[in-house]
């Protein structure tokens, strides 16, 4: 499925992609602030869909299960930034990135081990949009759970913006991030 960039690039529709700079030039000019839930996409603020107690609640979940595998080897962080190049910053509900400090930038690809991404409302948009974004830029796993249906889809294995191993796992299985292959979370707990 073609990216948003592209369909406009064959189109020839001019439009400004802003950088990640410009984005947080826009913060510190007051143009932004905590209130507007934003990501920038591919050069485009996106909005974000309003917090849903269902989702809330699958992201703690599921948060909470992968911070109690990884304990102190890495760091669980919920709906903060990452920096994929220098058009997009999005948002996922759930990153396992390296433990290391983040206070000058946002992780970036190097430092992501496994991206979640909880849809509910956002399932078209998450799995067209975001998981072509993620793969481009080389993040090796992102899991999929789709709210509504019950299901867990795990992508690993990025090569020319999309994954190459995409896999379902039921609800009596547990999975494992291939980069931390001792953690293991059961469906049947976060799914619950």
């Amino acid at each position: 499925m073609p990216t948003l960039l592209e369909v406009r690039e064959r189109a020839a529709v001019p439009y400004h992609r802003w950088s990640v700079e410009e984005y947080h030039q826009m913060a510190q000019a007051g143009l932004l602030d905590e209130t507007d839930r934003v990501e920038l996409i591919e050069g485009e603020l996106i909005d974000m869909a309003p917090i849903g107690s269902k989702h809330a609640f699958r992201v703690d979940s599921i948060a909470r299960a992968l911070q109690r595998a990884v304990g102190t080897s890495f760091l669980v962080r919920v709906q903060n930034p990452i920096l994929l190049g220098e058009h997009s910053e999005p948002q996922p509900d759930i990153a396992v990135v390296k433990d290391k400090n983040y206070s000058e930038a946002h992780p970036g690809p190097e430092d992501v081990l496994l991206i979640v991404e909880v849809s509910d409302t956002t399932l078209a948009y998450d799995r067209d949009v975001k998981l072509s974004l993620y793969a481009r830029h080389g993040i090796p796993e992102v899991w999929l759970l789709d709210v509504n249906a019950g299901e867990l889809t795990v992508y690993r294995e990025p090569a020319e913006g999309q994954y190459r191993l995409i896999r379902k796992p039921t609800r009596a299985e547990a999975v494992s991030p291939t980069l931390v292959p001792a953690v293991a979370i059961s469906l049947a707990e976060v799914l619950a």
